[in-house]
């Protein structure tokens, strides 16, 4: 059995976290921890889990998690990982991040966004950005994982396979993206009161998301040549769920057949990748609560462009799924494992 520890399980990411390992047959939850909850059943503080799990959040004391664990889950603000990555990492254990601190090769751009000092820099550069779809072979002889971000997820998803295969001018790339609720993470902020998200739509940090550079980190890396993007989230009344817009012009004409077609060939051997016919666009209620992904396109012959559409649950394959689908391939198990469940509509 892996031997795992989640570091912040009282917040959304860390319940969800043992919400599917609770249910994943190679592994067993051994320390998990919050500075806020500790001594207190997580059980408690998420009634849903109750009847599942007894375990009692405890204080962070790192030799005894990297003692109990074979891989830690950090769940943490930035700039909470590196002591904790540190720790874990000189003794000999695994690490999976589901933050912001290792995700970017130039710890600069992480300051510049991030507004704080990269304490392990080192770190940073040795780290594997967890996609596995695009990564896979790197992850599976890492010992530090960057998970990606939600919104990360879902963009590259939809934009790199046309990136890659040449088909849209890099130059032209428009994201726009809605997220449920749960995103924000639990910490208390007027823009999620109840009485401000009900009924409302709302873009915010307009041109300056902390998700941007690392959206051009790996769209640079995939075409080639350095991508600026204009990207746009919008918070939506509902707690989970991301839906992706993509919009870039197209180098030549294409339809809609062809664009669905390269996702296909590119995605032929991915478990959780769900290519939609033409015609059926993808929605949040369909991947809600699996680690799937409904991808679409349209080709628009009008205007010359390609939109591109991608689902998923941003807390699932946003965050907690795949990182547990990253541990999967550092264990040497089947990606699917403790994955296997479906969306929980119809």
């Amino acid at each position: 059995m892996i031997r795992v520890g989640i570091v912040g399980a009282s917040g959304y990411t860390g319940a969800e976290l043992v919400r599917i390992l609770l249910r994943h047959p190679e592994a067993e939850l051994a320390v998990l921890t919050s500075r806020s909850y500790a001594g207190q059943q997580l059980a408690a503080i998420f009634p849903h889990l109750s009847g599942c799990t007894d375990r009692v959040l405890e204080v962070f004391d790192a030799a005894k998690m990297a003692a109990a664990c074979d891989v830690v889950f950090t769940a943490l603000p930035h700039g909470h990982a590196v002591p904790v990555a540190r720790a874990v990492l000189e003794r000999g254990k695994k690490l999976i991040d589901l933050g912001a601190d290792f995700r970017f090769r130039d710890a600069a751009v992480y300051e510049a966004w991030y507004k704080v000092k990269h304490e392990a820099p080192e770190l940073a550069r040795e780290a594997v950005y967890g996609l596995p779809e695009l990564y896979r072979e790197r992850v599976r002889g890492a010992a530090l994982v960057a998970n990606p971000g939600c919104y990360p997820t879902a963009s590259l998803l939809a934009t790199v396979p046309l990136l890659k295969a040449g088909v849209i001018d890099p130059a032209t790339i428009i994201i726009d993206a809605k997220s449920g609720l749960s995103g924000a993470g639990r910490k208390l902020d007027l823009r999620s009161h109840y009485a401000e998200v009900n009924e409302n739509v709302t873009a915010y940090n307009v041109g300056v998301h902390r998700h941007t550079p690392e959206i051009e980190q790996e769209l640079t890396a995939a075409a080639g040549t350095e991508v600026r993007v204009s990207f746009t989230p919008h918070l939506v009344p509902q707690t989970r769920g991301i839906l992706t817009t993509v919009y870039a012009t197209l180098r030549k004409e294409l339809t809609t057949g062809t664009l669905l077609d390269i996702y296909r060939e590119f995605y032929r051997d991915e478990p959780f990748i769900r290519v939609l016919p033409e015609g059926v666009l993808p929605r949040t209620k369909s991947v809600t609560g699996s680690n799937i992904v409904h991808l679409g396109a349209v080709a628009d012959p009008r205007t010359g462009r390609a939109v591109l559409l991608a689902a998923i649950d941003n807390l699932v394959k946003g965050a907690s799924g795949q990182a547990v689908q990253n541990m999967n391939l550092l264990f040497g198990l089947p990606e699917t494992t403790g994955l296997d469940f479906v969306g929980l509509y119809p």
